[in-house]
C-alpha cells in the first residue's frame, strides 16, 4: 500500500461509529500485546455512544482514509491534549498515524500552542518516542476495576 492514497478530512458527526470501530479493533488486535485480557476487556468498551459522539464534535478532530476507506482518527483539545489516535490494525505500518500525527501538530500551531500532550500506552509510546515525545511519568490508571500501565508524554512544538 502506497502513502499517496492516504489523505485527512475533518471529522464529522456521521463519523462517530467508525471511530468506535477503529478505537475497539485497534485495543483488541494491537493492544492486546502489551496488556492482558482483563485489561483489555476493560479498556475495549464504550458504553456511551452519544457521549462518544459529542466528545469527537467538541473539538477539531480528523479521519484519515486510504482511498475511500476510513482507517484511523485524532483528535485535539484546547490545552494541547492529543486525547485520541487511533488506526484499525489492517492499515498500519503504512504512515496513517504519522498523517494523524502531523496534522494534529500543524493545528495546535495554528493554534499558538507550544506543546502537545499525550497519555501512551505501553503500545504506542515507541511511536510518540520515534517522533519527538518525550516520557514526563509513568502512571497507572484504572479502567472499569483493571489497572492499566500508561505514560504521560510531550512534544515541544516550537
Amino acid at each position: 500500500m502506497s502513502d499517496n492514497m492516504l489523505t485527512v478530512r475533518p471529522y464529522v458527526p456521521a463519523d462517530a461509529d467508525l471511530t468506535i470501530d477503529i478505537f475497539l479493533t485497534a485495543i483488541r488486535e494491537v493492544a492486546s500485546k502489551d496488556y492482558n485480557h482483563a485489561q483489555i476487556d476493560a479498556w475495549a468498551k464504550v458504553e456511551d455512544r452519544e457521549a462518544w459522539a459529542k466528545r469527537r464534535s467538541s473539538r477539531p478532530a480528523w479521519m484519515v482514509q486510504h482511498g475511500n476507506v476510513s482507517i484511523g482518527f485524532a483528535d485535539l483539545l484546547p490545552d494541547g491534549l492529543l486525547d485520541m489516535m487511533f488506526v484499525h490494525p489492517d492499515y498500519q505500518g503504512i504512515g496513517a498515524a504519522s498523517l494523524l500525527l502531523a496534522t494534529v501538530e500543524t493545528e495546535a500551531k495554528r493554534l499558538g500552542l507550544s506543546r502537545i500532550f499525550t497519555e501512551a500506552s505501553l503500545t504506542a509510546r515507541p511511536f510518540f518516542e520515534r517522533r519527538g515525545f518525550r516520557v514526563l511519568a509513568s502512571q497507572t490508571v484504572e479502567k472499569r476495576g483493571q489497572m492499566l500501565e500508561n505514560f504521560w508524554m510531550e512534544k515541544c512544538l516550537s
